[in-house]
């Protein structure tokens, strides 16, 4: 590939993930729109036609690792393992 290529790749690139940004922008606002009329309802599920849209409060427990690794810092040590990945960064 030349490098008049990678150049034009890179901005196609660039262009596609600003279209994809502004997708994913206009999608949460239409989402947000939904769950502001479901909270001027005060409900948790809303038919519309075919569609039933719920947002419902979910409980969840997540381990909490910095209140751990302050209480038994050698146990964290010792069941951490460093983890190699790789980057794509374009700049």
């Amino acid at each position: 590939m030349s490098n008049n290529e990678i150049i034009k790749n890179i901005e196609a690139l660039t262009e596609w993930e600003t279209i994809i940004e502004d997708a994913k922008a206009e999608a949460e606002a239409i989402r947000d729109m939904l769950k502001a009329e479901m909270l001027e309802q005060n409900i948790e599920e809303l038919e519309a036609g075919t569609y039933i849209i719920r947002w419902t409060s979910v409980l969840t427990n997540r381990f909490d690792t910095t209140a751990f690794k302050k209480s038994h810092g050698d146990m964290y040590k010792e069941f951490t393992k460093q983890v190699s990945s790789r980057r794509f960064s374009i700049s």
